[in-house]
């Protein structure tokens, strides 16, 4: 394997990554509602699903946000001004 493919196939695993990651947090966030839901219902088994979602979201963003770091650190990354993958809502003039 030559050293563009192999640069070509981590770039495209990243890319997946990138596009998998917030939907896994999206699951998170809507496993811990659920919980919640349940719950306010029952009083029952919804704490568990709700501490479920929780620590899932904390491991999530903590392990994104190291990586990220990493990255940045060790690459080199965007200006302190802009945050790493927050969109950015154009200004209307």
């Amino acid at each position: 394997m030559t050293p563009g493919n192999l640069t070509q196939l981590i770039s495209f695993a990243g890319d997946i990554l990138n596009r998998v990651i917030p939907v896994l947090i999206a699951f998170a966030l809507v496993v811990f509602f659920w919980g919640l839901i349940q719950y306010i219902r029952t009083h029952k088994g919804g704490k568990d699903i709700m501490i479920a979602g929780l620590v899932g979201l904390f491991i999530m963003v903590s392990v994104w946000g190291i990586i990220r770091l990493a990255q940045n650190t060790l690459f080199g990354g965007a200006s302190a001004t802009t945050p790493v993958g927050v969109p950015q809502v154009p200004q209307r003039t």
